[in-house]
């Protein structure tokens, strides 16, 4: 570890995730914990920091550069929005103080938008690292997750997007309503296939279409694994239909987590889409090695 130059973290509510980065980029070790914004007071982040890194050797006011969660009203510092449209990288991170003279902590800001209202926080990270790898897209990036961000991206900026609580939705229903009984872990995708083309061609029906899940299992024993892609393709459908502008003869592409990615995808090919994938991980670090070369001291 004499190679380590500064520490990259993506903080988000329920984990954190730390690289320690060499001074040519590489990974020297990595580490992660559940200390995540939605477990930490503001005071305790520090210390929760201080844990992660216990076992690496830190030169005095080593540098950290962290996006995500920690920036956020309730997190370690707030790093204020930047509003679009913008460039993904261009303002200036947040200095954090601390205790302890180990590390030099920055915070990037999340961007915002006034009309319609919404933020993001992590993902632009993730958006500046995908135009890394990818610097001559314009279109629309996609990044799946509880709160699913629709990113109109042009010249190397983000003119606007729009946030879909699809994931949370999905979780309340499964979890928390009487279609708990009903669905399963498995999907299955011919139903799941399905319900995307109803959802989309009938967003006004998805919650009656959703009782309809429970109905059939009491009377006809629906498959749970049936029921789960119905339900879940009956959401995507839906989010699809309202997020058409963005889609709808656009280059695509899917920024996230494999398995969910795979599930968007499979959801816009059936409307003749095929968006490229790259992993969230990947460009988290993307995006957080260009703003460490960008705002380095």
């Amino acid at each position: 570890m004499t190679d380590l130059e500064w520490i990259a973290a993506d903080w988000g509510t329920t984990n954190v995730r730390a690289w320690a980065m060499s001074k040519d980029g590489d990974i020297l070790a990595e580490a992660t914990s559940a200390d995540g914004m939605g477990t930490l007071a503001p005071d305790g982040f520090e210390d929760a920091f201080a844990r992660l890194t216990a076992d690496w050797t830190l030169a005095d006011r080593c540098p950290v550069l962290i996006c995500g969660m920690a920036g956020a009203r309730q997190g370690w510092t707030e790093a204020p929005y930047a509003a679009v449209p913008t460039a993904p990288d261009v303002t200036p991170p947040t200095p954090v103080d601390t205790r302890s003279n180990r590390w030099k902590v920055r915070i990037l800001p999340g961007l915002s938008q006034q009309t319609p209202p919404d933020v993001m926080r992590g993902e632009e990270t993730q958006i500046a690292g995908f135009l890394t790898l990818h610097p001559q897209f314009d279109g629309t990036l996609i990044l799946p997750g509880s709160h699913t961000k629709w990113v109109q991206v042009s010249a190397g900026e983000i003119v606007s997007f729009q946030t879909a609580m699809t994931g949370e939705i999905y979780a309340a229903l499964s979890g928390h309503t009487v279609l708990r009984h009903s669905v399963g872990c498995d999907i299955d995708p011919d139903a799941f296939a399905e319900a995307v083309s109803d959802g989309l061609s009938r967003p006004e029906a998805l919650a009656a279409r959703a009782f309809q899940l429970r109905a059939d299992d009491l009377l006809h024993g629906l498959d749970p694994a049936r029921a789960t892609g119905r339900l879940s393709g009956l959401l995507v459908g839906a989010e699809l239909a309202h997020a058409r502008p963005y889609w709808l003869g656009m280059q695509t592409a899917l920024i996230g987590a494999s398995k969910l990615s795979q599930t968007y995808a499979s959801a816009l090919e059936s409307q003749g889409v095929t968006p490229v994938i790259e992993r969230g991980d990947a460009c988290t670090l993307a995006g957080l090695r260009a703003a460490f070369a960008r705002w380095k001291d």
